[in-house]
């Protein structure tokens, strides 16, 4: 059984070791293993982590295999996170997303990352419904995201649930800018 739950600040180095195993997923296949490795390193290791779970303007869900711990190996151990997203309630920092992103007020879904083996056994779907609610009750309107152009998967998955692209932006990893397209839904 899979349980949805708000990331406390004793998770971080749980979702920086997810991050290791997750972030390679939606990055193209030329972007270098040091490119990964500086965005691991100066976007989501542990202390980045530690920031973001104090920061009052984002919430981070996880999802784990709920029940005793103990009771399974690997990924399908109890406590295992398998995924997480990341909910920023702000303006769009980004110049080009806050002109592609029209419904206010908005929160940004920074992050949307679970582990391969999950692909397909709906834990994506129950991480991305819990997280819509949550930005619905936190009072936003709409959500945005940027999402590479080229990770096909990912752009299907968000389109299913009801987001449609708005705009186009540019993403920093390493020392390579990536081409995203901005998109959108209203809540």
């Amino acid at each position: 059984m899979i349980e949805i739950r708000t990331a406390t600040a004793t998770d971080a180095a749980a979702l920086a070791e997810l991050a290791v195993a997750t972030f390679v997923l939606a990055c193209p296949p030329h972007t270098s293993a040091e490119a990964i490795a500086a965005f691991l390193r100066d976007v989501l290791a542990e202390g980045n982590f530690d920031a973001y779970l104090a920061d009052p303007d984002r919430l981070i869900l996880v999802a784990e295999v709920a029940g005793e711990a103990g009771e399974a190996g690997a990924a399908g151990a109890a406590g295992v996170m398998l995924g997480y997203t990341m909910l920023v309630f702000a303006e769009p920092a980004d110049d080009d997303a806050r002109a592609a992103a029209t419904i206010r007020p908005t929160a940004e879904l920074s992050k949307c990352y679970l582990r391969a083996e999950t692909h397909g056994r709906g834990v994506a779907a129950a991480l991305m419904n819990a997280t819509l609610d949550a930005a619905r009750a936190r009072g936003a309107a709409g959500s945005w995201l940027g999402v590479n152009q080229e990770n096909a998967r990912a752009i299907r998955f968000y389109e299913k649930n009801g987001f449609v692209t708005v705009g186009e932006k540019r993403f920093l990893v390493g020392e390579r800018y990536e081409d995203d397209f901005v998109l959108e839904r209203a809540l």
